[in-house]
């Protein structure tokens, strides 16, 4: 049975590949490539798959940060819309997952650069909040303004398996 926080998990997942969600950007992705956070279907784990920098995950997984800081990733929905809620699924990441996590979105409409969504005024939507592992972490989202990007914060580094993010979509007739 679905908590009321939870409901909004029944909402579409506007980050979706399959309506044309992408992630944009990352500052880091050493172990395993930024576009699994959005593969569809849940993260798959296979023993003794090794590859040049270990074993192998199905997900998003950032190097260890020696520095200040945290790590970022940048999706674009595939349809805007009014974000309810975000899945933040750190499934097989039982040790090399973030501490914390923390959502910011903005809406810019048409189709800006990286470097115009990086310089973007960002809104944010679930302030760092803890996440654990293995687990799929789940964070309601009280504002109602429509948008088109969502940035991803890890904190300060680790793997997230699947990143949903849950909502109506309101697309731009332009």
């Amino acid at each position: 049975m679905t908590s009321a926080a939870e409901a909004f998990t029944t909402l579409p997942d506007l980050a979706a590949r399959l309506i044309g969600g992408s992630v944009i950007w990352a500052n880091d992705e050493l172990f395993a490539q930024r576009q699994n956070l959005i593969k569809p279907g849940d993260a798959e784990f296979t023993p003794h798959t090794f590859g040049h920098t270990g074993q192998m995950y199905d997900g998003w997984e950032t190097r260890r940060r020696r520095d200040e800081g945290h790590d970022t990733a940048i999706i674009r929905l595939g349809a805007p819309g009014i974000i309810h809620g975000a899945v933040v699924d750190t499934s097989w990441f039982k040790g090399n997952y973030p501490s914390a996590i923390s959502l910011e979105a903005a809406y810019l409409p048409g189709y800006p650069s990286v470097d115009e969504v990086l310089a973007a005024d960002w809104t944010e939507i679930v302030p760092q909040t803890t996440a654990s592992g293995d687990t799929k972490n789940t964070y309601s989202v009280s504002d109602r303004s429509t948008y088109t990007h969502v940035r991803l914060g890890i904190h300060p580094d680790g793997g997230v398996a699947r990143l949903r993010i849950h909502g109506v979509a309101r697309p731009d007739p332009d």
